[in-house]
């Protein structure tokens, strides 16, 4: 089971980083740092499995940046540049 979730974790962070590399737009980016969340998450069992602490906790601290993505990405609103009067 833990080489199966290896597997699928490596699969969807290239996935993901393939989503964000080619900026198709905030709904395709934010969508990539849900996926790399779920590797990042897959990751963090497959190091405590495996006894690799180090990969384990990597993988916390990216799952906090990845959880910072989907926020920026999916669910803050993209602030418009102010109106400028033209005078």
């Amino acid at each position: 089971m833990i080489d199966l979730l290896g597997w699928y974790a490596m699969a969807s962070g290239i996935a993901a980083a393939i989503m964000i590399s080619i900026d198709a737009g905030r709904r395709i980016t934010g969508w990539g740092f849900v996926v790399f969340t779920t590797s990042s998450l897959s990751w963090i069992i497959v190091g405590v499995g495996e006894g690799e602490p180090p990969l384990s906790l990597q993988n916390v601290v990216l799952t906090g940046i990845n959880l910072l993505g989907i926020y920026r990405w999916l669910i803050r609103r993209k602030k418009t540049a102010p109106q400028r009067s033209g005078g």
